[in-house]
């Protein structure tokens, strides 16, 4: 598969790691949009959210029970931050790889662009 997510998750291809476990990955995004900008992945590939079904849905489960804490570590918590999924190339999902931006760090406008 020639998925830049799952490259990154192997280890192939070098992020800056903010979290990792046997079931996802957390890095910084290279385009951050807020001062505190992290993705979270899956390793096992889900092409996005409308792919979630009960075989996968324990690694989505999983991520969100890790974004708090992490989103604490960061410094981010306190004041607030948005977790996003973009679904489709229409909604601004750029890479066909189940992830969720964490977003804080500055005032975030609504609705969103």
């Amino acid at each position: 598969m020639d998925c830049l997510f799952c490259k990154i998750a192997a280890g192939e291809i070098p992020s800056q790691k903010v979290y990792e476990d046997d079931v996802c990955l957390a890095f910084k995004d290279i385009d951050p949009q807020a001062p505190t900008h992290v993705l979270f992945i899956p390793k096992r590939h889900i092409a996005s959210a409308a792919a979630v079904n009960p075989e996968n849905s324990a690694d989505v489960a999983h991520i969100f029970e890790k974004i708090g804490p992490v989103a604490e570590e960061l410094g981010v918590a306190e004041d607030g931050f948005r977790v996003v999924s973009n679904i489709g190339e229409a909604a601004g999902q750029s890479v066909p790889h189940l992830h969720f931006h964490l977003l804080g760090g500055r005032e975030l406008a609504w609705p969103p662009g």
